[in-house]
């Protein structure tokens, strides 16, 4: 079963008990949650369920009396059940979260006319946001993607305050620029403690940031032709680079 970054914690609970076969409301018991109903082949029962922040799907046989967990495959060796928990699970729990970052404070980075869309959650003293940053110069300063940073403070005791001083300061979006250009050099305004303002910024983006299951920066999201959310935590490769911001 593929791993969730805790998009299954925003997974509705359709399925009432009530409802349930015998078999299936006995996979409760076994600690696994039970979402929704769906229609499998050949006329069998299907329901869709998480267990540990992974998807799983069950199938009842004919009869009634038993049920199935696991995946399901058609001759060509198509996964049935990988696609009905992407599409059904996965897909919307995913759109919800890129709409948290959409409404979320962030800091723009190139032209926001730019088609494609790419969020990061970074830290002022990541050394990897930085090596990020540089290597997506080619495509934010083309026009092709806009980059939109959420700013959290996780690395060092001082980086909430650091955060915020990019926050608070006349220009974000060029102080933001213009530090990490320097390679964390620029001298900023660092208060001794966080404003309120800025400190709810970084609790509401560090929120998003722990329901998406990220726990290192940069934490990267895209969505890719399928509209399905994308993440890479860590630098990406270039395989994962070209994914993400198309060609150069």
């Amino acid at each position: 079963m593929r791993k969730l970054v805790h998009l299954l914690a925003l997974a509705p609970l359709i399925a009432s008990a009530q409802d349930l076969p015998a078999p299936v409301k006995a996979l409760e018991k076994q600690g696994i949650t039970i979402l929704k109903p769906f229609d499998a082949p050949d006329g069998m029962k299907g329901w869709l369920g998480k267990y540990q922040d992974m998807g799983v799907t069950i199938y009842l046989t004919p009869d009634g009396k038993h049920a199935i967990s696991g995946y399901m495959y058609d001759e060509q060796g198509t996964n049935l059940s990988e696609q009905i928990i992407q599409k059904e699970v996965y897909a919307p729990a995913g759109r919800e979260l890129w709409q948290q970052m959409e409404k979320a404070h962030w800091i723009l980075d190139g032209k926001k006319t730019a088609p494609r869309v790419v969020y990061v959650f970074a830290d002022p003293f990541c050394p990897y946001c930085k090596q990020f940053w540089q290597q997506v110069r080619p495509w934010v300063e083309s026009g092709k993607v806009q980059l939109r940073t959420l700013m959290v403070g996780v690395i060092k005791p001082e980086s909430p305050a650091t955060a915020a001083a990019i926050l608070g300061s006349q220009d974000p979006a060029k102080t933001w620029h213009d530090y990490e250009q320097s390679g964390g050099k620029l001298k900023l305004n660092v208060a001794t403690s966080v404003p309120p303002e800025q400190m709810e910024i970084l609790n509401n983006n560090q929120k998003i940031m722990d329901a998406l299951g990220a726990n290192a920066t940069p934490a990267i999201y895209y969505l890719n032709a399928e509209n399905m959310l994308q993440q890479v935590v860590g630098l990406p490769d270039a395989e994962n680079l070209k994914a993400m911001m198309g060609e150069k």
